[in-house]
């Protein structure tokens, strides 16, 4: 009998994920994730994390399978905080829950499961596993999740061939409301939970609440930049000839300078905000909503503009640097100077967009048929053929 270990959150899909293993003939172990007490950096007054165990123990009770809590609290830090905090000091946009993923589920926790004899580690991730022979190699395909609410594939897009072949996505075939529906005929507490908030495995915090536990308040000034001002002119001037320079042109970074707009109000540091932000900025008075276009750490400037159409959050290109490159499948990686047509999404449910990617010599571009509202460096673009994820990048 091959032995399943199955990360238990404390949540109904993962919960069900443990049972589903079991109808299929595995012996399934139940193991729960602790990832957080630094003490440190106070996340809230509830202790949600105690909960979660709580009902993944009882889950595991009820199915009559071993259960176990892990300690990755030290790696979590070292391998997503400490790399979170990093980043936004750097005025980028990180995605912990895609980081979480790589270096947590299907790295530090699939080497426990091996460990313990483990074939497989399963999770209740809403995406599915395929694979096929090619060349006498077993190729393995990350597809989405069926149910297209929930479908998670894209947390997954920084996974390996290694690590697809470990891994078993037992409610990726699934409705949510069907996940509940057989969590509930089983009697596991979980049936009726809500789905967790927040950062991954750590659970209920605001983010810039927890943000302000490690990088410190820095009062600068908010700019509002006009639409009409010139820096967006040159967007009808005729796209050189030149490959490079075209994809160069459709991904370009404007550069603001305080003098090219007026100041509204006072902030408490531009780390704390990111490219398309609405909230938090109090500041009143204006015609339309005001949306950050773009934070200046070093100066520490925010920059903003009027309306969701405002052309400082709207571009159609991005790309990716070479090292930053990620094929789930390397056998389909593009080689200097191909181009492929596919369909991605650079955040989680956003509806896939058609694109075409370029392979240059030190970078990738990914270009929309259509501008893409706050493109945000850190953040990962992730690109599909059909319902295929194929690869990734974290966007320069």
């Amino acid at each position: 009998m091959k032995r399943v270990v199955v990360g238990l959150s404390g949540g109904v899909d993962s919960s069900v994920a443990a049972y589903l293993c079991q109808q299929q003939g595995y012996e399934v172990i139940g193991l729960f994730m602790k990832n957080w007490h630094d003490d440190s950096v106070t996340i809230s007054d509830e202790c949600p994390w105690l909960e979660d165990s709580n009902d993944a123990m009882l889950v595991a009770e009820k199915l009559g399978i071993p259960f176990q809590t892990v300690d990755l609290s030290k790696e979590y830090k070292e391998k997503i905080v400490d790399y979170m905090f990093a980043e936004y000091e750097k005025g980028r946009t990180p995605n912990p829950d895609v980081l979480c993923n790589r270096e947590i589920k299907f790295d530090v926790f699939l080497k426990i499961a091996e460990s313990l004899g483990a074939d497989y580690v399963a999770t209740g991730h809403y995406c599915r596993k395929a694979e096929f022979t090619k060349e006498r190699e077993t190729i393995y395909k990350l597809m989405s999740g069926l149910d297209n609410n929930k479908d998670q594939s894209y947390f997954l897009c920084q996974v390996s061939q290694a690590q697809l072949a470990k891994t078993l996505f037992p409610v990726g075939e699934l409705q949510k409301s069907e996940v509940r529906q057989i969590a509930a005929e089983q009697g596991l507490i979980t049936a009726d939970k809500k789905d967790s908030q927040g950062l991954c495995f750590i659970g209920k915090v605001k983010l810039p609440e927890f943000l302000q536990q490690k990088l410190q308040p820095k009062t600068g000034d908010i700019v509002e930049i006009d639409a009409k001002h010139e820096i967006f002119n040159d967007n009808d001037v005729e796209i050189e000839s030149d490959l490079l320079a075209q994809l160069q042109t459709q991904s370009k970074k404007y550069k603001y300078k305080p003098e090219f707009g007026k100041r509204l109000g006072r902030h408490e540091g531009a780390h704390f905000f990111t490219k398309g932000q609405r909230k938090g900025l109090a500041v009143g008075g204006t015609k339309e909503p005001l949306f950050v276009i773009d934070t200046d750490v070093e100066q520490n400037v925010i920059y903003t503009g009027q309306g969701k159409n405002h052309p400082g959050l709207h571009k159609k290109g991005l790309w990716v640097n070479q090292d930053e490159i990620h094929w789930v499948r390397p056998d389909l990686a593009l080689e200097e100077g191909e181009q492929m047509r596919v369909k991605a999404r650079i955040r989680y449910r956003q509806p896939l967009e058609n694109a075409t990617l370029y392979q240059m010599k030190n970078e990738l571009y990914v270009i929309f048929d259509q501008a893409q509202t706050a493109i945000s460096e850190g953040q990962f673009v992730a690109w599909y053929l059909d319902d295929e994820l194929i690869g990734s990048g974290v966007i320069a």
